[in-house]
């Protein structure tokens, strides 16, 4: 063969020093590498001196290799996967042939570089949903980080990726060594898919103990997530990751403090189908928590506490549902509210899963998780029906003045009583005066925080028969009979 042909092809390089030209594979054990028809383009070569700073080499790019448009064992795993075999994307060629002869015929790898977009684009061709097997070393993870931004504009209705990530230290190749096909069969039966490798990058080894730390994981996964051109898989992922949110943040916690939501069937709760009982404290509308009735603190604070705390968690829920576009402002106060009623805990779980990315079906997934009668129920209550954001559906203002309000007061109300059984623990000590001082004024705090800002703030007198007379209408009626003067006709 000419020499020049030898040089074009890659097979050799030229002398530096004018000398004949030098095998490129000298002292390598070769691998070919074909096209998806079978013709050989390339070749890789495996150091056989385990100290070569080069332990795999391929061809340099020519006219017939492009390493970007070629994938290894690409006709043999197109024929496989086109007889239902999974497509298993593997780093190198020695992973490759260890997967073929363990049964995985249909196996492929890039050829020295991370997977590329056309790349991506010929695996999607042979398969829907392959499975990216890498390394469970540093260096496997971070490709596998790589390729998520690769594929995230890329994604279309049924093509996606999933990632079987191998034991630590481990490669195919090591794990059919020693521990047999199936063991590899295992990992890849457990790949996960893309977005929930995306969550793992941006929260794995962090720490969310802060509002600014959580914003900021917010901002990073919308950030990644507005990367998908496909509006209705940018949808979906959106409800995923706010899915493994929920779990993170709140999914640990009791139903009490948070805990995230799972439909309920069978027995029990408000919201069951015909339940249409008004709420009563301890019925209807779910229970409500009972006092501690053996503890001083109780008679300090009051049973009424869980009572009137529901029933402003009801006028919350019930003003975001109505006007959902102001859930996003208010998201991290509704994420604190406590809801000890199941049935609220319940709404409020889905308040927050689809209340911003999905607020023209909040109501749909409602009914279809609670039962068609959990709004229904809830709008009945009294206490909602006569709030002013039911009869303006839609009115962001008001419903924003509303939240604020509500949630304002529900915060310092508990804020409270928490001080109060940090005070009824000091009660089993000396009652001094200065321990009595603070009880008053807490209760006095408490009380101012319960009251509206809209309330009525008239001063009254009170008349001999003991009636309540506005002292500002009193005042100007005064004056109008003294402006009437009388004669005699």
């Amino acid at each position: 063969m000419p020499e020049d042909l030898i040089i074009g092809a890659g097979l050799a390089k030229p002398s530096n020093k004018g000398g004949k030209p030098y095998d490129t594979f000298r002292n390598r054990i070769m691998f070919p590498i074909r096209d998806a028809r079978g013709r050989a383009i390339a070749f890789g070569g495996r150091a056989m001196d385990p100290n070569d700073n080069a332990k795999y080499l391929n061809s340099p790019e020519t006219e017939l290799f492009d390493k970007g448009r070629s994938l290894y064992n690409h006709g043999p795993a197109r024929s496989a996967s086109g007889r239902g075999s999974t497509l298993v994307v593997a780093e190198g060629y020695m992973d490759v042939i260890a997967l073929a002869e363990g049964g995985f015929q249909s196996s492929v790898a890039p050829l020295g570089t991370a997977i590329t977009e056309n790349q991506l684009q010929m695996l999607w061709r042979m398969s829907d949903e392959p499975i990216i097997a890498l390394d469970g070393d540093k260096a496997g993870i971070r490709a596998a980080m790589r390729l998520i931004d690769l594929a995230l504009p890329l994604l279309e209705a049924g093509k996606s990726l999933r990632f079987a990530i191998m034991p630590e230290g481990k490669d195919p190749d090591d794990m059919i060594r020693s521990e047999g096909p199936d063991a590899v069969r295992a990992v890849l039966d457990q790949a996960m898919p893309m977005v929930k490798l995306l969550w793992q990058r941006e929260t794995e080894g962090k720490v969310f103990d802060s509002p600014e730390r959580k914003a900021a994981l917010d901002k990073a996964l919308r950030e990644k997530i507005k990367l998908i051109r496909d509006p209705s898989i940018r949808k979906h992922y959106g409800e995923d990751v706010k899915e493994m949110r929920w779990q993170l943040f709140r999914g640990n916690r009791d139903s009490g403090g948070g805990g995230g939501y799972q439909p309920r069937s069978g027995k029990g709760g408000g919201f069951r189908d015909g339940a249409r009982a008004p709420w009563k404290p301890g019925k209807g509308f779910g229970p409500i928590p009972q006092p501690r009735a053996t503890t001083r603190a109780s008679l300090v604070a009051g049973a009424e506490d869980e009572y009137f705390a529901a029933m402003r968690e009801a006028v919350i829920l019930a003003t975001a549902i109505t006007t959902p576009d102001v859930i996003r402002e208010f998201e991290t106060s509704l994420e604190r509210l406590q809801c000890a009623d199941p049935d609220l805990a319940a709404l409020r779980d889905m308040v927050l899963r689809y209340g911003i990315d999905a607020p023209d079906r909040l109501r749909e997934e409602i009914d279809w998780s609670l039962g068609p009668h959990a709004l229904e129920n809830l709008f009945a209550l009294r206490h909602v029906a006569i709030i002013p954001c039911l009869r303006k559906p839609g009115d962001t203002e008001l419903a924003s003045m509303t939240l604020a309000e509500e949630l304002a007061k529900l915060e310092a109300r508990r804020g409270l009583d928490a001080e109060l059984a940090e005070a009824e623990e000091d009660l089993d000590g000396l009652a001094d005066e200065a321990l009595t001082w603070r009880l008053r004024q807490a209760a006095e705090a408490r009380n101012r925080a319960v009251r509206s800002e809209n309330e009525d703030k008239a001063t009254y007198d009170v008349g001999k028969n003991g009636a309540r007379l506005n002292r500002d209408e009193r005042d100007a009626f005064g004056a109008l009979l003294d402006r009437i003067g009388f004669s005699e006709k």
